[in-house]
């Protein structure tokens, strides 16, 4: 006779752990955010993002309507250039300016 005990507490931990997995793969195959889920994805106030991002023609956006889109990976192609040249210019976002 084969006897099998299962911890329920380890169960349902492992269950929302592979949800939760589950929740940031499906995040990461959306096209396009809107604002709330750009702000997420790169940790900004919405309003430092349209100071500091949206303001640049070059930043990947689209309007539908009064709604934002964003391409998340163009999103991340420009944030990668953007990085660097903020880097290069001192490391402040605030006091970078893009040169035309």
């Amino acid at each position: 006779m084969i006897r099998v005990e299962l911890d329920q507490k380890a169960m349902r931990e492992l269950f929302l752990q592979r949800i939760d997995e589950h929740i940031k793969t499906i995040d990461h195959e959306v096209f396009f955010m809107n604002s709330k889920q750009l702000q997420k994805y790169l940790n900004m106030s919405w309003n430092s993002i349209v100071e500091h991002l949206i303001s640049d023609k070059k930043f990947p956006s689209l309007k539908l309507g009064s709604k934002w889109l964003f391409p998340r990976q163009e999103v991340d192609l420009y944030m990668l250039k953007y990085y660097e040249e903020v880097q290069k210019s001192g490391g402040e976002i605030q006091k970078f300016k893009r040169k035309v």
